[in-house]
């Protein structure tokens, strides 16, 4: 026969239907124990600390043996086992409510659930600390089961049951507030208004007597939801949404995610982008599918909570709102609790001015905020940036027209570019041209190209009231930020450091993300968060004039981080700095952080360090300006960044030359003549090496006219003038061993073995090359070594020394170098025979030199390459590459 069991209640036992009597207290303890853990081990020390609390007899262990034993005798086949340490109860399926209660109510049937209670679990045994956490979990269970049941009735209509099944719950949790206010809701909705205000005298009176407190927001709002409809003679149905715009346009991933299911939605982004046109456009959408109503509040200006929730209790029907903001935030959640709403809250502050409007249920919330809010848990969040290039011109052509807008494509695109891809720029450059039909787009685009703020006005008071919101380091920031321009790519977050002069203004960066007027664009490849002003708001902020100081400290960050990283480059043979420069340094621990790997730091702010030079030429910084130049020079020269060296060159030499900064106009012209040396350009090389040579002789640096002296002799040496060149170098050697200058020395002394080696004297050639080793190798100069290293190979004809230079050059990420160790090792893979591999290697170093631009490696490159080909026996093919070399070589200054 089936033995059933059941704790929900006195514990019962039943075999086929009928009572079986289990004979003492304690062995229905211990049964008991095992029934609320079934089908798990319990311990058989917890179980004698159920039978014996706190004091265990010696002979626990033994007893508890035996409560087992005369269990399993008197239930019969059940199974009750010994499991481990301890007992197991095993029982079949339905045999047991507490296993029944769990699974009816997790499938939804709580009516089935709460039928299986017959008070409450194990009433008629002593009870046990070891039960409490399962039995308090079954109460849980019991009192969300019944909830939901309550809950189902109110939606079916049954008031008067659900108001039975709260009074039931109310006998056994008296104080809790929120089922006397569902219990009022009840009573009223079931046409029992005057019931429901006796039953809050009632409690309120039993929680100022027993409690000595007062209702709380929810219960009150509950009964001034029982007031308001008094005197109300039909409910209120609000249709407040502004009026759709026509011609929406685009946003289509935004509209598909509110299309959704969502409770709130917040949607963010700066001034101008359109998010209160998408938040009517979607509330529009989802009109239908609130026919109880549709609240609108304006939020703008920090309106208090207080203020607006009254004015959206007005909007329902309720003319004198309660006094305090908990009681009309209860109040506005309990009515709308009745009649799910679509409520528009445009123009948010904070989470703190939206969270008192939030009504909860069924009713759906879109927020619209130039703050990031992220503080609604499980709210959806829609972020909008610039419209497509598509979204913009359709956008246009719909306001201005589209057949005007197709005419001129060109001046089209320049337009919605000026209008940063805003949709409230776009509107108004539309608006603009609908109301002059006689324009041309490109009148427009010059116009806006000129002065664009004074032709989009409603965008100019848009970013005019967000700029007043900000305080006023926030407002600095941002027009340094901007100041910086376009040019200047993206910065690292310690750029706002240095603007403010502070270190750790991370409120200030997260303040400007926070209201998108500034973008976090990624971290880079040495860690650091990454930022960008829109193209709109820079502009704005730049009209509002640069705060010099704050700029002249971002600069000066720039020039100390970028001499830092310089100083880690693994060659800075002939760097010069500005020693009158300002510098702003960052902490010692951040600097060498952000710079222990200064090749890819270099990389990551190029551009950066590009536009800092740009703007310190701009804001007659002659010597920031051409300090940055020259602090970029070792890394420009090392990954053959040329266009970039010489455009930040020109720029910064025009400063100095403004200035009257003698020194800088010459280490100017020095990286100058030394980029037209890599570009062939040998008569403006020697020009400009002779300038600063002067200049800095005149000025008494014998180092830096050193540097010039060794650019002499390079021209020389491509010119073929071994001897004059020979002259030079040595000239310079002198010089740097009296400036105690030992890199400069390392420099020369290589230098004079590769001439020597060129003209044929390899005695002299070996004993300067072994001399720039020694240098080199006692300096740790790895990259030195590596070009000693190619030159010996080039002396001694061996493969070992070409490929420990060509593994140098690429740890060390110098493309160029590398190009000429591996026609190096090629020149010698082919006389050997090896031809294939020859020719690969030439071929990479080919791809090498065109792609930087160097002509003369690229000619002796085609040149070995003719040769090998000759050698194989391709006549025709070598003959192509033997002419192209030469008419390259003719091309190339004498």
């Amino acid at each position: 026969m089936t033995v059933t069991f059941h704790v929900l209640g006195p514990l019962e036992i039943r075999s086929g239907g009928k009572p079986l009597r289990i004979s003492g207290g304690k062995p229905r303890m211990l049964l008991a124990t095992l029934l609320l853990e079934a089908g798990q081990m319990v311990g058989a020390d917890r179980l004698a600390e159920v039978l014996w609390p706190g004091r265990p007899p010696r002979s626990a262990l033994a007893n508890v043996r035996t409560y087992v034993s005369s269990l399993r005798s008197q239930l019969g086949p059940v199974g009750l086992r010994a499991a481990g340490a301890g007992y197991t109860i095993d029982v079949a399926d339905g045999a047991l409510d507490l296993r029944l209660f769990e699974e009816l109510a997790g499938r939804g049937d709580h009516a089935g659930a709460l039928a299986l209670w017959r008070g409450a679990p194990l009433s008629d045994l002593p009870g046990s600390p070891v039960w409490d956490r399962r039995i308090e979990h079954l109460h849980r269970l019991r009192l969300r089961a019944a909830e939901a049941l309550i809950e189902r009735r109110i939606e079916d209509g049954d008031h008067d049951g659900a108001a039975d099944e709260l009074r039931g719950l109310l006998a056994e949790h008296p104080y809790r507030e929120d089922l006397w206010g569902g219990l009022l809701l009840a009573l009223h909705r079931g046409g029992r208004k005057a019931e429901a205000l006796r039953t809050y005298a009632a409690v309120r009176d039993q929680l100022v007597d027993e409690l000595g407190v007062e209702p709380g927001a929810e219960l009150r709002g509950a009964y001034e939801l029982i007031l308001a409809d008094e005197g109300r003679a039909a409910p209120v149905v609000p249709r407040q949404l502004p009026p759709d715009l026509p011609d929406f346009i685009g946003r289509t991933a935004a509209m598909a995610a509110l299309g959704e299911t969502f409770s709130v939605a917040v949607i963010s982004g700066p001034p101008g982008a359109g998010k209160s046109a998408l938040a009517v456009h979607a509330a529009h959408a989802l009109r239908a599918a609130f026919p109880a109503g549709q609240l609108h509040l304006e939020l703008g200006g920090g309106r208090p909570p207080a203020e607006l929730l009254a004015e959206a209790l007005r909007g329902l029907g309720v003319t004198d709102a309660p006094p305090t903001l908990g009681e009309r935030s209860a109040l506005f959640r309990s009515l709308l609790a009745e009649r799910p709403m679509l409520v528009l809250l445009d123009d948010a502050r904070d989470a703190a001015q939206v969270r008192p409007l939030l009504p909860g249920n069924d009713s759906a919330v879109i927020v619209t905020s130039r703050r990031r809010i992220t503080e609604l848990p499980g709210a959806l969040r829609v972020q909008l940036g610039e419209l497509s290039q598509e979204e913009a011109l359709t956008l246009l052509g719909g306001i201005a027209g589209a057949e005007r807008v197709a005419r001129e494509p060109a001046d089209a695109l320049a337009v919605v570019a000026l209008c940063g891809g805003l949709p409230l720029a776009v509107r108004s450059a539309g608006a603009r041209l609908a109301g002059r039909p006689g324009w041309s787009l490109s009148v427009l685009r010059e116009r806006l190209a000129e002065d664009w703020l004074a032709e989009l006005k409603e965008v100019r008071a848009c970013l005019d009231a967000g700029y007043r919101r900000l305080p006023a380091e926030a407002a600095r920031t941002l027009s340094t930020l901007g100041a910086l321009g376009p040019a200047a790519g993206t910065q690292p977050g310690w750029v706002v450091d240095a603007a403010l002069g502070r270190y750790g203004a991370h409120d200030i960066t997260d303040l400007l993300v926070d209201v998108h007027l500034l973008d976090p664009v990624g971290t880079d490849d040495v860690g650091q968060p990454r930022y960008r002003v829109p193209d709109l708001i820079g502009r704005h902020a730049r009209e509002r004039g640069p705060d010099r100081a704050a700029l002249a400290r971002v600069l000066a960050g720039w020039t100390a981080t970028a001499e830092h990283a310089m100083a880690r480059l693994p060659t800075t043979v002939f760097s010069l700095t500005a020693a009158g420069a300002d510098r702003w340094r960052l902490p010692a621990r951040t600097l060498d952080r952000l710079t222990c790997d200064p090749i890819t730091w270099f990389e990551s702010e190029h551009e950066a360090l590009s536009g800092a030079v740009d703007l310190a030429a701009e804001l007659g910084l002659a010597e920031s300006a051409w300090g940055l130049a020259a602090a970029m020079v070792p890394y420009l020269d090392l990954h053959c960044h040329l266009g970039t060296w010489r455009r930040t060159h020109t720029a910064a030499l025009a400063a100095a030359r403004a200035a009257g900064d003698r020194y800088g106009e010459a280490a100017m012209l020095r990286g100058l003549a030394q980029v037209s040396l890599y570009q062939d350009r040998y008569e403006e090389s020697a020009e400009g090496f002779t300038r600063s040579r002067q200049i800095f002789h005149e000025m008494g640096d014998i180092r830096a006219e050193a540097t010039s002296v060794c650019g002499l002799g390079a021209v020389s040496q491509f010119r073929g003038r071994h001897a004059q060149s020979l002259g030079y170098i040595r000239q310079a050697l002198a010089m740097f061993v009296a400036a105690g200058d030992r890199h400069g020395e390392a420099f020369a002394r290589q230098a004079i073995g590769r001439v020597c080696l060129k003209s044929g004297d390899l005695v002299q050639a070996s004993e300067s090359l072994a001399e720039a080793m020694r240098l080199a190798q006692e300096l740790g100069d790895a990259h030195r070594e590596g070009c000693v290293c190619l030159q010996m190979g080039n002396l001694h004809q061996a493969m070992s020394f070409h490929r420990h230079a060509l593994e140098i050059f690429e740890s060390l990420g110098d493309r160029h170098c590398g190009a000429y160790a591996l026609q190096g090792i090629a020149g010698l893979q082919a006389a050997r025979g090896d031809l294939t591999r020859a020719s690969t290697g030439l071929e990479r170093s080919l791809e090498i030199f065109q792609e930087l631009g160097d002509r003369s490696g690229e000619a002796s490159t085609i040149q070995l390459l003719g040769e090998l080909h000759r050698s194989a026996g391709r006549t025709g093919l070598a003959l192509d590459y033997l002419r192209h070399a030469s008419a390259l070589r003719r091309s190339l200054p004498v």
